[in-house]
C-alpha cells in the first residue's frame, strides 16, 4: 500500500504544474484519487459532481477537437469569466502571476505568437496523461453548486499531492463545454465547470521550477474573539 504524505505536507506540496511527464497512472490509482474526492462536502450532501476522466487514445483524440474548436473559434463556456473584471489587489494577484510565469519560460511580454501557443498548451492537457472534466446540474444561481464542485476539485488535487502526483485545474477548459459534451455523450443539462489536467510532474520543466506565494494571513482572514 502506498504511504500518503500527512495533510500538512500534502497541502504544501500541491501547486499548479504546467508540465507532465506522459507517463500514465495505473487504473487503481485513479479509482483511489475519485474515492478521496468523492469525499468532498457539499450543500445538504447533494455531491452534485459529474466527472469525466479521460485517458489514453481517448485523451489524444479530444485535445485534437479541442484544438480545432479553438482554430476555428468555437467558444462555448456554461459560465461567463472576465480576466479584465478582478480589480484592486485581485487584479493585481492575477498579473504577478502571468509574469512569473512567462519569465520563468524565457517568453517576452511581447512575444505574442509565443504567448498564443502557451495558451494551446492548455488545450493538450500540458501533456498530460489524463484529464478529468467537473460538470455539474444547474440549480437556481449556480453559486452554491458551483462551490461545492469547487471543494470536490480541491479535494481532488489533494489526494494527488499526497501521492506524490500533481494535477492543476484549468478554468480555459470550460470554455470549450459543447465541444467537450458532445465528444463524451454528455447530456446538456450538465454544465461545464473546469476541468484538471493531471499525472506525474516533470520536474525538470523550467514551467515548474516556481511556486506562487500566498498573502499575508491578516490580508485574508480577521479572528474576532
Amino acid at each position: 500500500m502506498q504511504t500518503l504524505l500527512p495533510f500538512d505536507q500534502a497541502v504544501r506540496a500541491r501547486h499548479s504544474v504546467r508540465h507532465f511527464l506522459a507517463k500514465p497512472l495505473a487504473q487503481e490509482t485513479l479509482i483511489s484519487i475519485a474515492n478521496d474526492a468523492q469525499l468532498a462536502p457539499s450543500n445538504c450532501n447533494t455531491q452534485p459532481w459529474n466527472v469525466h476522466i479521460v485517458s489514453g487514445a481517448k485523451r489524444e483524440v479530444l485535445s485534437q477537437r479541442l484544438l480545432q474548436a479553438d482554430a476555428q473559434g468555437l467558444h462555448s463556456p456554461d459560465f461567463s469569466f472576465d480576466m479584465q473584471a478582478f480589480g484592486g489587489a485581485y487584479g493585481e494577484r492575477r498579473k504577478q502571476q502571468g509574469k512569473i510565469y512567462y519569465q520563468s519560460i524565457g517568453i517576452a511580454r511581447d512575444d505574442l505568437e509565443a504567448r498564443k501557443a502557451v495558451v494551446k498548451n492548455n488545450l493538450n492537457f500540458y501533456g498530460a496523461p489524463h484529464a478529468a472534466f467537473l460538470f455539474m446540474p444547474s440549480f437556481g444561481d449556480n453559486v452554491r453548486t458551483a462551490g461545492d464542485i469547487g471543494m470536490y476539485g480541491q479535494t481532488f488535487l489533494l489526494s494527488l499531492a499526497a501521492r506524490g502526483l500533481a494535477g492543476i485545474p484549468q478554468t480555459i477548459l470550460g470554455f470549450y463545454a459543447d465541444t467537450i459534451r458532445e465528444f463524451l455523450s454528455i447530456s446538456p443539462e450538465y454544465k461545464l465547470l473546469f476541468g484538471i489536467s493531471f499525472g506525474y510532474e516533470d520536474r525538470n520543466a523550467p514551467a515548474n521550477q516556481f511556486k506562487m506565494g500566498r498573502a499575508p494571513l491578516n490580508q485574508s482572514v480577521t479572528f474576532h474573539d
